[in-house]
């Protein structure tokens, strides 16, 4: 689904299409939407205007002039709907891939769970809430639901992007299935949580075209803000129009001010480029989000993600690879490393488990010893259950068992054996490391330990290092004891944890911090998380997650990928970085086009503005012509910047500030004293003016 913006601006049809989005946001309508561009919009009708009037003698201006400064003007507003027309392209594009996966399809409802073979063939259209379907292998699933029964490998390629299938089975927090993706093997029974046209597809469908998208509070500010620059410039034009009449005047001369002049003149005073460039910003934001595969149920949700100060991450997953690996044999009463390994790897030969597995890899890299079958020794395999807490293999009337520290205890005790002080002490200290102890015996002796850690994916630490630097504090959430927890937490780095994780402890957490003043994101896929997700200011549902953990969020991650919220944050930081820097450049670029325009716009007036005229502009017309052809191409200039955003960097808020000022402050005042006279030399060259 993801496409670069590089891509995007090199993309001949979605370049062709955004051309005729740009004539057809021409619409008074649309264009009433955006205040800053109404006024080039209308400052473009007036100007066209004059124009017109002047072919039947009435000129303001050179008729020659006024049509030049009316066509920039209109081209400043199609450049305008241009910059939103591509932004949205991006989002147009993955809606017709998310359409293609949308169609109505036959669906198999059963009338009564009882008989389930009572089924009537309906079309997915007509399926309602609480409907009850049966899916098979091959068939595609017609709408949103949670599978009430049954286990099938479901490929969701067409809303993910991934090609690898996944479970999806009754209970649990993998019940949750969506329509369009198809049921690859077995079936499921899947009782309809959507009715028709609200799915989880028609909301991601309208999201990322941008349909739904609504202003957030920071880009409604920020817009008044910029209507209450241009009611301002307005009147300042209004001022120097009536002043260049009265100096006109007294001088006893005609007014070299023209109406049209005045008219282009506050369109470079306004603040056009940022306003321009708003909504671009905007929407490219929340499609870089969804280049990332994560829906947000609003754009509020990507802003309040870079004003995140405080991030909850589950450790299993996130924080650490999601399994416990076998990190070292611990013999203990004389015991050899060796024979401690050859009797774990015995132990977990039919041991399937990630845990079980990983013995038989470390005995294999520590000592040689090669991956036995069971069949080689007629061993018997002791699987695991809830009721020993061991597993092993018995062989030629010898047993080896693996588990628990007190089930091994108590199993070598009942049987004559020693459960010594040595072994007590090393499964202590593996516990007080933040590891998990497995004890292994041979026919009733104890010969070890096997030490499982949690292994701490690779990154994270610098991740959590990028986030502190940022003044994010990180906390992870685990449902382990206090102990391993605190072990875990300063290896990865973390700021602090939640041990012992309940849905209760999880809330009152949040609420906490929001209580201070800190704005909280977190993640979660179960049930359990939802009350927590729900009071989180960025909420973040996996998409395997239940049903009741996506309605909850406002986000949804379409790869289930835990350690997605470290990334939805640097997206959320980034769009209002970029945002805070267009701001300051176009600000900047207004405050340079004053200085250089009007001691050019009024030298007929005053000869002494000549000191102040530094550009040596050729004439108040060309001045004028110079820079609001400048100003309608700045902001095909900045498309790029606004698409792509401004790189994001690990800073503090000061240090980012300071960064901005000198980059886009200094440089929105430099640029355009430098390219106002490269097109006034051009214009004068070419004879244009």
């Amino acid at each position: 689904m993801s496409e670069k913006t590089k891509g995007t601006l090199t993309n001949k049809k979605m370049v062709g299409r955004a051309i005729k989005d740009s004539f057809i946001k021409l619409n008074p309508r649309i264009q009433a939407k955006n205040p800053v561009m109404l006024l080039v919009y209308i400052s473009a009708i007036l100007t066209t205007i004059l124009a017109i009037v002047a072919l039947f003698g009435l000129r303001d201006a050179g008729i020659g002039y006024t049509l030049a400064i009316a066509v920039i003007l209109w081209f400043t507003v199609i450049f305008a709907n241009f910059a939103e027309a591509i932004a949205e392209g991006r989002g147009k594009a993955q809606a017709d891939s998310l359409r293609a996966a949308k169609k109505d399809v036959e669906a198999h409802q059963i009338l009564d769970l009882d008989k389930k073979d009572n089924i009537i063939c309906v079309s997915s259209s007509k399926l309602k809430k609480d409907d009850i379907i049966i899916v098979k292998a091959g068939e595609q699933i017609p709408a949103d639901g949670d599978v009430i029964d049954g286990a099938a490998s479901v490929d969701e390629s067409a809303i993910t992007g991934e090609s690898a299938p996944v479970i999806r089975e009754s209970g649990g927090d993998r019940s949750a299935v969506t329509g369009g993706t198809t049921v690859l093997s077995d079936w499921l029974v899947i009782k309809v949580t959507s009715e028709a046209g609200e799915s989880f597809l028609d909301k991601m469908i309208a999201m990322v075209e941008g349909a739904s998208r609504k202003k957030t509070p920071n880009e409604i500010a920020l817009q008044i803000f910029l209507v209450a620059l241009s009611i301002i410039f307005i009147l300042v034009t209004m001022s120097l129009y009536t002043y260049s009449v009265f100096s006109a005047k007294q001088a006893g001369i005609a007014n070299p001010t023209s109406i049209t002049t005045l008219v282009a003149l506050l369109v470079c005073l306004a603040p056009t480029t940022i306003g321009a460039l708003l909504s671009a910003i905007g929407i490219a934001g929340m499609s870089r989000l969804n280049q990332a595969n994560v829906l947000a149920m609003s754009g509020r949700a990507i802003e309040a993600a870079g004003d995140v100060d405080i991030l909850m991450l589950d450790k299993t997953g996130t924080i650490t690879l999601g399994n416990r690996q076998a990190y070292a044999f611990c013999p203990v009463d004389g015991t050899s490393s060796e024979e401690l390994a050859d009797a774990s790897q015995l132990s977990s030969l039919a041991d399937e488990t990630p845990e079980g597995r990983s013995v038989v890899i470390l005995a294999k890299e520590q000592f040689g010893i090669r991956g036995r079958k069971l069949s080689d020794k007629n061993m018997e395999f002791v699987p695991f259950t809830a009721a020993t807490r061991m597993s092993g293999v018995n062989f030629d009337g010898n047993e080896i068992r693996k588990g628990a520290a007190d089930s091994v205890k108590e199993y070598v005790i009942e049987n004559g054996g020693i459960y010594s002080k040595e072994c007590d002490d090393a499964v202590k200290e593996i516990s007080n490391q933040g590891g998990t102890p497995l004890v292994v015996a041979k026919n009733h002796k104890v010969l070890g330990v096997i030490h499982l850690k949690d292994i701490i994916k690779q990154g994270v630490q610098e991740k959590f290092a990028d986030m502190r630097k940022m003044g994010i504090k990180t906390i992870m959430i685990t449902g382990d004891n206090p102990l391993t927890a605190a072990a875990i937490a300063a290896e990865a780095g973390v700021d602090d944890f939640l041990a012992e994780a309940t849905p209760e402890g999880k809330l009152k957490m949040i609420r906490d911090f929001q209580t201070k003043g800190h704005l909280v994101a977190m993640t979660g896929d179960g049930t359990n998380d939802a009350p927590a997700l729900a009071q989180a200011d960025v909420a973040v549902a996996m998409n395997t997650g239940t049903q009741a953990a996506k309605e909850a969020g406002n986000m949804v991650d379409l790869d289930s990928s835990p350690t997605k919220l470290i990334e939805i944050v640097r997206i959320g930081k980034q769009l209002l970085m970029t945002r805070g820097s267009l701001t300051t450049f176009s600000i900047a670029n207004d405050l340079a086009k004053y200085f250089a325009i009007i001691p050019a716009l009024f030298l007929g007036i005053y000869p002494e503005l000549s000191a102040l005229n530094i550009m040596s502009l050729h004439s108040s017309q060309s001045a004028v012509l110079s820079a609001i052809i400048y100003n309608a191409l700045i902001i095909v200039a900045l498309i790029p910047l606004a698409l792509k955003g401004v790189k994001y960097r690990e800073v503090s808020a000061s240090k980012l500030l300071k960064r901005n000022l000198l980059v886009y402050g200094l440089g929105g005042f430099i640029a355009p004293f430098i390219f106002i006279k490269l097109i006034d030399i051009i214009l004068v060259a070419l004879g244009l003016a």
